[in-house]
C-alpha cells in the first residue's frame, strides 16, 4: 500500500508542474558482436520518447545506473527508433522486477499502445523491486526495419504496481537473446577442444602434490573508472576498478585489443594476457591497492579430469556490487587477515564489518568464481546466467562443461583500524571482480591437461 501511496505522490507533483509526460531522447545502443555472436539492439528503459505513469528510479541491478519503476496496469512507454532489421527470427529480452507477480505483464507493440503485439512477458514474482531476472520470448516473425515500439503493462488482477523495467534487447539471432548474449564460435570452439584433446599428458613425478591446480601470478596494474564487460565503451562510467594482468585494460578493451597488447602484470607472459579486475578499497579515503594476486586456475569437482579449458574471450563476474549487507565476524566470504606480530585478526573495526589485523599482517580476501558452463555463451545478460557453481562435486545440467575453477586471493599492505575500509562499490559485502579470458589456447590447454585433469599441483610456470 505504501509503494502504491508513494507512486501516486509522484504523480501528483508531476501534474502539479503542468502535467506534461517527461520525455527523454532515445538511446538506442547497438552491440558489435563478435563472431558467431547475435547481432542486438539495447533499450534503456528510461529512454523513452514519451510515457504514461513511469517513474524514474535509481537501481542496483549489474552496471547501476536508472530503471523505471512503479508500473501498473495501463501505464505505457514508447520508444521510437528501434530498428528491428529484417524480418525473420529474433529474440526480445525485458530486464524486470518484481515483488509481487501475479496476473500481470507486458505487451511490447508497435505503432501504438493498441498495435500489434510483438512479444508479451508473464510478470511473476523476482523476490524484490530490485530483484532483476531477464524473460527472453523468441520469435519467427516480426515488423521490419525502424519501429516505434510501446511497453503497455496489462493486469487482468489488481491495478496496483507490478513491475519494475531496467532495458529491453532486440537480437537478431542467436540462441540465447537478450543484451549481453555472445555465443561462441563453434567452429573455433570445436576445434580448441580437440586439439586440447589431442594434447599429451605430462606424467606428475612421484612427488607431485595431487591437487588440481595451476595458477597465474600478479601484481597491481592501473586504476580506472572503468569496466569494459558492464559498460564496454564508456570511460568514466563505472566505480573505480584496479585492475591486474593485461596493462592495456580500459573501457574500449575487446579480445582484439588485450591479444595485441603483450605487456602483462601476470606471469606467465606472454601466455597469459587475460584481464582482471577488483573494485578498489580505500582506507580513510587513499587508495589501498593490492601488492598481489595470485590468480588460481582448480577443480571444485568429484571427477577434475571432466575438465576442458576457457575458449578465448570467455567474460565472467563473481560477487556482486549491489550487494550491500554487513559482515560481522564469521561472516561468508569476508576479508581476512595472515601473519604479522601475533598473527591473525586482532579486532574489527567499528561498525564490525573490517577485521583490523595484527601489526605487520596482511588484509585478504578470496574470490570464487563459477566452475561450470553451458557450453554455448561467452557472456550473458548479467555476465553471470552462463555460468553456474558446482553443486556437490557435479555441474548442473543446464551447465554440463566444467571449466577450471577461478578465483582471486588478494594481498593487500594493510592492516585497517577502527575506522574500516571502504570499496569502491561500497560495504565489505560487495566485493567482485571481473575476468576475461586472454590465455594463449595452447598455454592453458596444456596446464588443465597436465595440472587439472590429473590432479597435480603446478606452479606459475605450468610445472609441477
Amino acid at each position: 500500500m505504501a509503494r502504491d501511496w508513494i507512486r501516486r505522490r509522484v504523480r501528483a507533483v508531476t501534474l502539479a508542474a503542468g502535467g506534461a509526460a517527461m520525455v527523454l531522447t532515445v538511446a538506442v545502443v547497438a552491440l558489435t558482436p563478435s563472431a558467431g555472436a547475435a547481432a542486438e539492439l539495447v533499450v534503456q528503459a528510461e529512454a523513452y520518447a514519451a510515457q504514461s505513469g513511469a517513474v524514474v528510479e535509481p537501481t542496483v541491478d549489474t552496471g547501476g545506473g536508472s530503471a523505471v519503476g512503479y508500473l501498473a496496469r495501463g501505464d505505457w512507454l514508447r520508444y521510437d527508433g528501434v530498428d528491428l532489421g529484417a524480418s525473420g527470427t529474433m529474440a526480445v529480452s525485458v530486464r524486470v522486477a518484481s515483488a509481487v507477480g501475479g496476473s500481470g505483464a507486458i505487451e511490447l507493440r508497435t505503432a501504438s499502445t493498441t498495435g500489434p503485439v510483438l512479444a508479451r512477458f508473464t510478470i511473476t514474482a523476482t523476490g524484490g523491486w530490485q530483484a532483476w531476472a531477464t524473460q527472453t520470448v523468441n520469435l519467427t516473425s516480426h515488423p521490419a526495419g525502424v519501429q516505434s515500439v510501446y511497453a503497455v503493462m496489462v493486469n487482468t488482477g489488481s491495478g496496483a504496481d507490478f513491475v519494475n523495467l531496467n532495458w529491453l534487447s532486440f537480437g537478431t539471432g542467436g540462441t540465447g537473446g537478450g543484451t549481453g548474449w555472445v555465443d561462441v564460435d563453434p567452429v573455433k570452439w570445436n576445434a580448441q577442444l580437440a586439439a586440447f584433446r589431442a594434447m599429451a599428458m605430462a606424467p606428475a613425478p612421484p612427488n607431485a602434490v595431487r591437487v588440481p591446480e595451476f595458477n597465474a601470478t600478479c601484481t597491481y596494474s592501473h586504476s580506472f573508472k572503468d569496466d569494459p564487460i558492464v559498460f564496454p565503451g564508456l570511460p568514466g562510467a563505472s566505480h573505480m576498478h584496479s585492475f591486474f594482468g593485461n596493462r592495456s585494460t580500459n573501457a574500449n578493451s575487446t579480445l582484439d585489443t588485450l591479444r595485441a597488447n603483450t605487456a602483462t602484470t601476470c606471469t606467465p607472459a606472454p601466455a597469459d594476457l587475460s584481464a582482471y579486475w577488483v573494485p578498489t578499497l580505500y582506507h580513510r579515503g587513499v587508495a589501498v591497492e593490492p601488492k598481489g594476486v595470485v590468480v588460481y586456475y582448480g577443480s571444485r569437482l568429484a571427477d577434475p579430469s571432466r575438465t576442458v579449458p576457457f575458449p578465448l574471450g570467455f567474460e565472467m563476474i563473481a560477487g556482486s556490487a549491489s550487494r550491500q549487507v554487513p559482515t560481522p565476524a564469521g561472516a561468508v566470504n569476508q576479508f581476512y587477515c595472515v601473519g604479522g606480530t601475533t598473527g591473525g585478526e586482532i579486532g574489527r573495526s567499528a561498525d564490525g564489518n573490517w577485521p583490523i589485523c595484527s601489526p605487520g599482517g596482511t588484509l585478504m580476501f578470496q574470490l570464487v568464481f563459477p566452475d561450470c558452463w553451458d557450453g554455448v555463451h561467452l557472456d550473458s545478460p548479467d555476465h553471470k546466467s552462463h555460468v553456474a557453481y558446482t553443486a556437490d562435486g557435479t555441474c548442473p545440467s543446464a551447465f554440463p562443461v566444467a571449466i577450471p575453477s577461478v578465483s582471486f586471493v588478494i594481498a593487500y599492505p594493510a592492516v585497517g583500524s577502527a575506522d574500516g575500509f571502504t570499496l569502491a562499490s561500497g560495504m565489505a559485502s560487495s566485493m567482485h571482480g571481473d575476468f576475461v579470458n586472454v590465455w594463449d589456447n595452447d598455454a592453458q590447454g596444456h596446464r588443465v591437461k597436465n595440472c587439472i585433469v590429473q590432479s597435480a599441483k603446478c606452479n606459475s610456470a605450468g610445472q609441477f
